[in-house]
């Protein structure tokens, strides 16, 4: 068994004295593992940094054998971002929500568009954290948890959505929510204004956003896997609340 795909390394654990197994997010072969040889070898440790893009060529015997890995880089992310902590964090986040987010060897072509994408603007971008947010929703949505911001679940109300119930996650308006608010969580105005992509919400609505999707990543794609929040993740939301 043989195929040649594009990716992006999401994780990678030491196997012997110089190897590792990493685990790739590819465009058409979803979460895949292998083995790559000589990984740690002085030659070839920046290339295996998670988030660098690679092409990557997978072979095996049987198709449920974990396989070999050559790869090339294309894309040397985590070098760019060595100077940035906020920014690395972020694509850290966004690796380990994938490898403990998605079944492995499922393609999600969509999902893997919309994080190039993501990617491809992350480093430039001002509104690089509020538009992570985004992708987290939209991982939620991809994996069957999506969050129902359009309307207000008690008055149909389209108009004046200020908060999120934890339990259904579902968009409630600000009168209809003021009564219970310590037990909603607010709904930053850039997840529902369409107005807004690109540009630089407040500090405030990114905090609620950050968690926001931190209890329904948490709730949803975590518990059932008996796993915690990716160390990077909270990292990244302390980090900003240390900065504001």
């Amino acid at each position: 068994m043989e195929w040649i795909d594009e990716g992006i390394i999401v994780s990678s654990r030491h196997h012997g004295e110089s190897s590792s197994v990493i685990c790739l997010f590819t465009k058409e072969h979803g979460r895949h593992a292998g083995l790559v040889r000589g990984a740690r070898n002085k030659n070839n440790s920046g290339i295996y940094q998670l988030g660098n893009g690679v092409t990557a060529r997978w072979r095996a015997r049987l198709t449920e054998h974990l396989g070999i890995f050559n790869c090339e880089m294309t894309d040397a992310r985590a070098a760019r971002l060595i100077e940035d902590n906020l920014r690395l964090e972020g694509l850290l986040s966004i690796c380990s929500l994938i490898e403990i987010a998605l079944p492995e060897r499922h393609p999600y072509p969509e999902l893997y568009s919309r994080t190039i994408s993501f990617l491809d603007d992350f480093e430039d971008s001002a509104s690089w954290i509020q538009n992570l947010i985004m992708w987290e929703l939209k991982l939620l949505a991809d994996l069957g948890f999506g969050l129902d911001l359009s309307v207000c679940a008690l008055t149909g109300e389209k108009e004046n959505l200020a908060y999120v119930s934890p339990r259904t996650g579902r968009a409630v308006t600000f009168a209809a929510g003021e009564p219970y608010r310590e037990k909603l969580l607010s709904l930053p105005k850039f997840t529902i204004d369409q107005s807004s992509e690109g540009k630089i919400s407040t500090k405030g609505d990114i905090s609620a956003g950050l968690k926001l999707t931190e209890w329904f990543i948490s709730r949803h794609l975590l518990s059932v896997r008996k796993t915690k929040m990716p160390a990077a993740r909270n990292r990244l939301a302390k980090r900003w609340k240390n900065k504001i």
